[in-house]
């Protein structure tokens, strides 16, 4: 199936994983593609690769974002960038909050800013929010996370209310545990890490979340594809714990 008449998109985090999975996958449909990530060198082979082009820029650094936008007419804008500082809400850090809040959160809100209104203005325009399932099922030692990946799941869905009568979609896609190098850049990249999070599991790969984004872009205009949870078949987000109470004093 076709993509709609769309011609540019920018994808952020766009250097490894879901964000050069989803570089790809555009320039498979001939779109161009602003690839946007801070490491200029990754950037720099995705653009040899596939053709798109890079932008080594943090997606936090927000008159640099400006002054890219202001010379672009993004038709797809793909919100994927993300970082974790997983450590329980008790034991949290004053600066972890703040890298998670400013790339999580406050950067999506600052994109969807400079370019929703001109999806509007146009009648035409496609935004894809990267979340999480830990907007919608708590797992320990992630609050923050989870509290950040929460706002950008309502976000999602009011954008829609706010682009209301024009032909800009939004969907959310909410991954689980996906085989991406996300673990080594937040626990280490130590054979430890691939243990507890990739060696021996079945999951789903950053291209098959690319080709979900591409199923909802690639929908009749007048279908917008609101929210996309993929998970693997063998992962079942949810549970219950019931703890007992600490002894009383004596007991």
């Amino acid at each position: 199936m076709p993509f709609p008449d769309y011609r540019t998109a920018l994808v952020t985090g766009a250097s490894s994983g879901i964000g050069a999975a989803v570089v790809r996958r555009f320039r498979q449909e001939g779109l161009e593609v602003h690839a946007v990530a801070r490491s200029g060198d990754a950037l720099a082979a995705l653009a040899a690769e596939t053709g798109c082009i890079a932008h080594a820029i943090d997606v936090c650094d927000r008159d640099a974002i400006a002054r890219l936008l202001a010379s672009l007419q993004v038709d797809i804008l793909v919100n994927n960038a993300g970082v974790d500082r997983p450590r329980k809400f008790l034991e949290a850090e004053a600066g972890d909050i703040d890298l998670l809040v400013d790339v999580n959160l406050r950067a999506v809100l600052h994109l969807c800013r400079l370019v929703v209104p001109g999806m509007v203005a146009r009648d035409r325009g496609h935004v894809v929010n990267i979340s999480s399932i830990a907007a919608a099922y708590n797992f320990g030692g992630n609050s923050t996370y989870h509290a950040t990946k929460a706002a950008v799941s309502m976000l999602s869905s009011q954008l829609r209310i706010d682009a209301f009568g024009k032909r800009v979609r939004v969907t959310e896609i909410c991954p689980g545990r996906i085989a991406t190098d996300i673990f080594a850049h937040v626990h280490g990249d130590t054979p430890e890490t691939r243990a507890r999070f990739l060696d021996g599991f079945e999951l789903p790969e950053a291209k098959d979340v690319a080709d979900a984004i591409a199923f909802a872009i690639a929908a009749p205009v007048a279908v917008n594809i609101g929210h996309i949870e993929i998970t693997p078949t063998l992962q079942v987000p949810g549970g219950l714990s019931t703890a007992r109470p600490p002894s009383a004093p004596g007991g």
